[in-house]
């Protein structure tokens, strides 16, 4: 249950960074990109709104992989 709670943390304080955690790497760029556009665009209305939904998708999909088992990734032949 750490992962998840990593993985949110790290979405909260940086949007994208949570899902780039749990190897995410388009979720994690979409993520980047959206957040300063929506903050400069609504004056910082919508960025509290961002932070809180990017962390919880990065939670959400980190227990979906520690479900399937996925950490750490393994590697098959």
């Amino acid at each position: 249950m750490k992962r998840p709670v990593v993985a949110a943390l790290l979405s909260f304080l940086i949007p994208g960074v949570g899902q780039i955690y749990n190897r995410e790497y388009l979720r994690g760029l979409f993520w980047l990109l959206i957040t300063p556009g929506l903050w400069i665009g609504s004056a910082g209305l919508l960025g509290w709104v961002v932070h809180v939904i990017a962390a919880g998708t990065a939670y959400h999909r980190a227990e979906l992989l520690e479900a399937r088992n996925a950490w750490p990734m393994r590697l098959e032949a």
